[in-house]
């Protein structure tokens, strides 16, 4: 096998019937496969030994040779060679054709490849090649043309009319002047040879593959360029277009060295048996793969063409015979292509070759994309309290079947056991031994824990495993949230890291601990929920005049003793003396004051970093500057007098709490995030434990006054109905009003409903908390269920006014189903579309990596907030924090420097700059950078995940498409959390709007946009034609714009507008703004759509991201005028190999090509990258595999994609080559008694005094 490490690039070709030969080992003549008695292959049959090698390893076919010593003997007897039994996985056998055949990829693409060649319609081809007609090869001295059609009867007429008098009559029985039928001729032909009837003037047809065989054989490719292009010169229209593709066809074969003769086939290739196996199953019936009764197809009918052409079969049969030999050909290769399928047993369509490579479960998505992996396990997962952040719990049983190799060895090694055989069989006895060298063993280890579906690189995490008992797998009540799995049921895969570089990468990158930041916005995705929250929520309540309010205690120890005794309560209002707080950050002045606080904000402050502020109000400002001044007691004052005129200070919500994280992170880095997250939950746990909460249904009370507001709103709806039946409104007024009635109804309950709930009342603290539930689902138990959505995506009239607690009516029941219904299809139906979506993200980005430190570029992006009307979609903070400036920012108001040119924007300088009121600022950005293949560090500024900047390797394009597509998929997923309530947000209208903007479509409700830079001179209306006429007028020029009298205005009378610029309501044409604009405008128009669609549905995206895909996007340029260059008028290329091929042209003096920007959809997008192998693996398999062939495309393997396939290590993280070098190295020194005297020779050079310097040596032990 050929090493992957050997090579850095991949070719791919057209086959010659002389390579499918040389690949080889054997022609198969027969169509038989195994003997059904001896279950042996049959000779010259499809698994035939003798070519694909021996069934079982190092034996012939016969026995005569067995074991290992024969290695390499053809066997005399049976000529089968003694070797493994892979090689019938590698080894190909081939088919001699009798006739040749055309390869239906070629023929049958659009457009069809050998109908450019030869410039003939594929109607015309398939007449032929499917022997309906004949096509002229030779003209003669006829009156016909070369590649001419004929019928049967035109081809015999002019048949007979050329040999009409038969003059010299020779020695044969014919008459001079006789007419012959065309079989006569054939016959007559045969038995006289050419000279007898054909001369030099003859002319010459063919049917079949034969015939486009010898007019491809006959294309003189270097004229044929020749002559194209100078016809260009002057064509127009269709013409031009078809000229354009046929010389690219041409030339594709004329550089990369392929024939086109070779697309017509002589031989046919017989792929390895065990990649199209057969396999007894236990009835004894056979089942096999699909391509041996396609190849069995070709082999009948090709032997029985054999057949005929040896007994001189009359023509027409012969005919029929080359037909179906193509079908069955055509049916191998790409079965269903052309015609009706051939298909199996139960009408099935049989799986060709095309087919083994395409889609999900071809070759490339199913096999090389993605593998199946020993070593891995999967169970349910369950709650794991006691755990540490970094660890999960395995089963024991699961455990030591996944590590017993490793508990194997150790037995041995420790004597254990005698040999494998025997530390197996302990294994499986499960003796006690085992258990502690399972433990052992686990020590220092780590697993990988994977959930379905893997939406971003937080789906895979790595874990410290500890023994468990039981059959299920034990998860960390916080890494929930990054795998967004709950413990209702899901499951989860385990994977083992073998070998020590795996473990190291497992430990160093991938330990849960470490993933603290979503990648996706840089915030904390590791926040406390549900319990934790609660129980922190009731820890940190104040409530007036509870147990000992006011005391003051010397120490935080004395308050403790004073809470455990029963003095003071977990919420009592109490004072402590700061100075008993040495280590946290109080000022001077604040060291000798008393501290207003409660005993469970002094338990909560107990796990905190010791140098963190004290934390006595959930605010910001506490946060990052310390306890506010009013909670300090003065000398002097009456402490129950300052707590009598305090409002309380709410509890610990679940956003302040996430907050506090944030702040950890920000301050401590990852372990002690950890630490604090672990005390976090173990704290919340038995607070929330102790609370004693829970929920009952006498917690839900009912609303007095509903009874009133909904015979109120009953009573408005009758009003309505009378306004309509009257005429005063129309249907659809009277529809929105009646909602509007019911809605209002609604809000008014909730308002009461909230405004009734005690704030003790469990249900309330848990929604206030932010544990668990929201206002809505409260208002559906306690107050009225409102209106339900309707299944076609209104809303229904009738509301559903009882709420849960009093149960619903049958009808109110049955109105309900509708919603929940259409809640439970759309997730299902949009999950789907959300990760088609996310697919095409990954593959269009996956080759955009950190290439270099910085590009050089001397271009940046002026960013400021993104605004839709007045309200702020993405603010300037945002957009800022984590990237480096390109030019120096100044002060708007007094001119002074703020920040420097390339400087880090973090926080601080982020922040200093929004509150100096500087409204833009130009920035590096992604879609400025330089790097070919890639981006550099400088560009892409901070990486999110860890919040340092970003490290050459970093697979930012696959970070990018995820951070993309995720939240998607989060977002149509939530969709059953509303339960089909009529008014819950839901993302329908958001993806689909993101996929209409990546995949750069003519958006719906288009907007009119301006082609010229002026003054709006005038806005006329015309009721008869019912449009509007909008006139821009500038010095240059006038142009007038009309619009539907239903399309809204963006512009008024006197406005003036720039070119590119929206004079009515709706989406901008992406495509079409950059042709009337530039790059730039497209790229900020694209980026602020998409982030309004995110932000406008509460998920925050980091503009780079997008920044990511748009320039992707728009990488492409078309060549409009080649001018002196090689390359085609209206060729797609990359920009960077576009303007390698100007440099080149400048410099040898000539006048180079122009070309304009182009905007791909993100499918196109990854179609047309310069990876044959990620293209082939994406979609349309045998279309980019057939142009890539005739070209001879080189796979450059630069992406992530290509390098997979292949079986080669990423080029991004540590697979890159940087780091391919490295050698592990011993972190202990080298023990002296370890090394050997010649070791210690050669440091000390002379014997003599070499005990001696180790006698005198102050550290032995560290000799290096």
């Amino acid at each position: 096998m050929i090493d992957v490490n050997k090579f850095d690039s991949m070719q791919i070709g057209l086959a010659s019937p002389d390579k499918i030969r040389s690949w080889s080992y054997g022609e198969v003549k027969k169509p038989e496969t195994i003997n059904y008695r001896t279950l042996k292959p049959e000779r010259d049959g499809l698994f035939d030994e003798r070519i694909f090698g021996p069934t079982k390893d190092w034996e012939c076919a016969c026995g005569k040779y067995k074991r290992i010593r024969y290695k390499g003997i053809v066997c005399d007897r049976c000529g089968v060679e003694v070797t493994r039994s892979k090689v019938r996985r590698e080894r190909m056998g081939h088919i001699e054709l009798a006739a040749p055949v055309t390869h239906i990829w070629y023929f049958k693409g659009i457009p069809s490849r050998i109908g450019l060649i030869l410039d003939v319609s594929p109607r015309v081809l398939e007449e032929v090649i499917y022997f309906s007609a004949y096509i002229v090869i030779e003209p003669g001295k006829t009156t016909l043309e070369e590649k001419q059609i004929l019928t049967e009867r035109e081809y015999r007429d002019k048949k007979a009319e050329f040999y009409k008098i038969v003059t010299d009559p020779l020695e044969t029985d014919l008459k001079a002047g006789q007419l012959l039928s065309q079989d006569d001729y054939m016959k007559a032909f045969q038995k006289f040879g050419a000279h007898s009837f054909e001369s030099k003037d003859a002319f010459l047809a063919k049917m079949g593959a034969e015939g486009i065989k010898d007019l491809l054989r006959n294309v003189d490719l270097e004229k044929s360029v020749a002559e194209l292009k100078q016809e260009l010169k002057e064509a127009s229209g269709q013409r031009r277009v078809r000229d354009i593709r046929r010389l690219d066809i041409l030339e594709a074969f004329l550089k990369s060295g392929n024939h086109p003769e070779w697309v017509v086939m002589d031989a046919i290739p017989v792929i390895p048996p065990d990649l199209r196996p057969m396999v007894q199953l236990e009835g004894g019936r056979f089942a096999t793969s699909d391509l041996n009764d396609l190849y069995r197809r070709v082999i009948n009918r090709n032997n029985r063409l054999k057949k005929l052409l040896e007994l001189n079969a009359p023509g027409i049969i012969v005919q029929n015979e080359k037909r179906m030999l193509q079908e069955a050909v055509d049916a191998l290769i790409d079965n269903g292509r052309r015609g009706r399928p051939v298909t199996g047993p139960g009408n099935r369509p049989l799986k060709s070759l095309s087919h083994m490579l395409k889609g999900k479960q071809g070759r490339f998505r199913q096999n090389l994309l993605g593998k199946r992996v020993d070593y891995s396990g999967r169970s349910v997962i369950d709650v794991g309290p006691t755990l540490k952040f970094s660890q999960c719990g395995l089963p024991r049983t699961m455990a030591l079947e996944l590590f017993k190799p490793f508990v194997m060895s150790e037995l041995v090694q420790r004597e254990l056991a005698s040999n494998v055989k025997s530390a197996r069989r302990m294994i499986d006895r499960q003796d006690n031994e085992v258990w502690d060298i399972l433990e052992d063993v686990l020590k220092e280890r780590t697993v990988l824990l994977n959930r379905a579906p893997t939406l971003h690189r937080l789906g895979i995490q790595a874990f410290e495993p500890v023994l468990v008992e039981g059959k299920s797998i034990r998860l960390h009540p916080l890494a929930c949230e990054a795998y967004n799995a709950d413990f209702d049921g899901d499951q989860m895969a385990v994977h083992v890291p073998l070998s020590d570089e795996a473990q190291a990468e497992a430990r160093l990158l991938m330990l849960a601990a470490h993933h603290i930041l979503a990648p996706k916005d840089g915030k904390p995705i590791v926040s406390p929920s549900q319990d934790i929250v609660l129980g922190n929520y009731y820890l940190t309540i104040e409530e007036n005049g509870r147990e000992g309010e006011g005391s003051i205690f010397e120490n935080t120890n004395e308050a403790m003793l004073a809470f455990q005794n029963g003095v003071v309560s977990l919420h009592t209002r109490v004072g402590v003396a700061v100075s008993s707080m040495p280590d946290k950050p109080f000022t001077k002045k604040q060291q000798n004051e008393i501290l207003l606080t409660t005993i469970g904000k002094l338990i909560f402050n107990s796990i905190m970093p010791k140098d963190f502020p004290y934390l006595n109000e959930p605010t910001n400002e506490n946060l990052v500057h310390g306890v506010p001044e009013k909670f300090f007691l003065k000398k002097g004052e009456d402490i129950n007098e300052i707590l009598a005129a305090r409002e309380l200070v709410g509890p610990f919500k679940k956003g302040f709490l996430s907050d506090v994280i944030a702040e950890v992170f920000k301050i401590y880095k990852v372990q002690r995030t950890t630490d604090l997250l672990d005390d976090m939950k173990t704290l919340g746990y038995t607070q929330a434990t102790n609370s004693g909460i829970t929920v009952g249904v006498a917690d839900i009370t009912n609303l007095k006054d509903k009874k009133r507001i909904v015979a109120g709103a009953h009573k408005k709806v009758e009003t309505i109905s009378n306004q309509f039946r009257r005429g005063l409104i129309t249907e659809e007024e009277r529809h929105d009003r009646v909602i509007g009635v019911w809605n209002d109804a609604k809000d008014e309950i909730q308002d009461k409903l909230m405004a009734s709930f005690d704030q003790k009342n469990p249900i309330s603290m848990m929604s206030d908390s932010g544990a668990r539930g929201n206002i809505s689902n409260f208002t559906q138990l306690a107050g009225m269920r409102g209106l339900m959505a309707a299944p076609n995506g209104g809303m229904m009239e009738v509301p559903v006014t009882s709420n849960f607690r009093e149960g619903l009516s049958v009808l109110e029941m049955f109105m309900s189903t509708h919603g929940a219904r259409k809640g439970m299809t759309d997730t299902a139906l949009k999950t789907a579309n959300s990760g088609y979506l996310t697919r095409r993200l990954v593959d269009v980005a996956q080759d955009v990596i950190v290439r270099e430190d910085d590009c050089g570029t001397d271009r940046g992006v002026e960013v400021s907030a993104i605004t839709e009307g007045n309200e702020i979609i993405e603010p300037l903070y945002d957009r800022l924090l984590g990237r480096y400036t390109m030019k120096t920012v100044f002060d708007p108001e007094t001119g002074k420097k703020l920040v420097g040119k390339n400087v880090f924007l973090d926080e601080a300088k982020s922040q200093m700059l929004i509150d100096h009121n500087v409204e833009s600022v130009t920035i590096r950005s992604l879609f400025t950078c330089k790097t070919r293949h890639g981006v550099c560090r400088m560009c892409y500024g901070r990486n999110l995940a860890t919040g340092t900047s970003v490290e050459v390797g970093e697979a930012v394009g696959t970070v990018a498409a995820q951070s993309i597509g995720e939240p998607g998929t989060q977002l149509t997923m939530r969709n059953f959390h509303t339960g089909g309530v009529a008014g819950g947000e839901d993302i329908t209208q958001g993806l689909p709007r993101v996929e209409e903007i990546f995949e750069a479509r003519n958006p719906k409700g288009q907007a009119t946009i301006t082609e010229v830079g002026g003054t709006i001179t005038a806005i006329n209306e015309d009721p008869a034609t019912h449009t509007r006429e909008i006139v821009v007028h500038n010095n240059d020029e006038e142009k007038t714009y009309t619009i539907p009298y239903t399309a809204s205005l963006a512009v008024a009378q006197g406005d003036v507008v720039e070119r590119g610029d929206r004079l009515t309501g709706g989406s901008i044409d992406p495509k079409h703004l950059l042709q009337t604009k530039n790059t730039a405008s497209t790229e900020a128009y694209l980026l602020a759509e998409v982030q309004k669609v995110y932000r406008m549905q509460g998920v925050d995206i980091s503009d780079k991201h997008l920044e990511v895909m748009v320039r992707q996007m728009l990488r492409k340029v078309r060549v409009m005028d080649p001018a002196d260059t090689d390359i085609l008028p209206g060729t797609l290329m990359d920009i960077s190999d576009f303007e390698d091929q100007n440099a080149a042209t400048i410099k040898s003096g000539k006048v180079p090509a122009t070309a304009r920007p182009v905007l791909l959809g993100i499918t196109k997008a990854a179609l047309e990258t310069n990876s044959f192998l990620s293209a082939a693996s994406f979609q349309e398999t045998t279309r980019v595999l057939t142009d890539t062939s005739i070209r001879g495309k080189n796979d450059p393997l630069i992406g992530l994609k290509e390098n997979v396939i292949i079986g080669k290590l990423i080029p991004a993280g540590t697979g890159m080559k940087r780091y391919q070098d490295m050698e592990p190295v011993a972190d202990v020194p080298l023990q002296a008694e370890e090394q050997t005297v010649n070791e210690l020779e050669k440091k000390y050079k002379s014997e003599e005094n070499l005990y001696e310097k180790i006698k005198n040596d102050k550290a032995p032990n560290n000799y290096e």
